[in-house]
């Protein structure tokens, strides 16, 4: 009778957490599920080419923000930014919002992770998601503010 040894995967993901409640592996399924649903719809949308404007399509209004103020908020471009990334069109998607095209990375990468952990129903490579997307969002903030400030020098 052979024995197959656990594989690499089943070790990695068993040194990092337990088992995950159902309702946490429900969580991380809606998650995932999500971020597809936000490229599915990026994806049928035609990025605008002034690099902005592209949400509505979706039948919402132009930027309030802008046209109160004369200057674009801290998002605009940002669904032009997920429309551009789906596509492959990085460059485009950076020019249109870099944070956003960072929001983008993260949630491609946040895809895999999250289906991956819910069907192991263990956490893989980061034990505390709470303390970790904390951060994650802490830095996605201040550089959004960064990109923000420096539209508003430029223009």
């Amino acid at each position: 009778m052979v024995i197959w040894p656990q594989s690499g995967m089943d070790e990695m993901c068993s040194q990092y957490s337990e088992k995950l409640p159902v309702w946490q592996r429900i969580t991380l399924l809606f998650i995932g599920l999500g971020g597809l649903a936000v490229f599915a719809v990026a994806l049928s949308l035609k990025p605008d080419p002034r690099g902005f404007g592209t949400h509505q399509q979706l039948g919402l209004p132009p930027c309030s923000f802008y046209f109160m103020f004369e200057t674009p908020c801290p998002s605009c471009g940002g669904t032009t930014s997920f429309s551009h990334f789906v596509r492959g069109q990085w460059v485009s998607s950076i020019n249109a919002n870099p944070a956003v095209f960072a929001v983008a990375m993260l949630t491609a990468a946040a895809i895999p992770w999250s289906l991956f952990c819910s069907w192991r129903g263990e956490l893989y490579l980061i034990q505390q998601p709470s303390i970790f997307f904390t951060w994650i969002l802490f830095a996605i903030c201040l550089f959004a503010t960064l990109v923000w400030v420096c539209r508003i020098l430029v223009n």
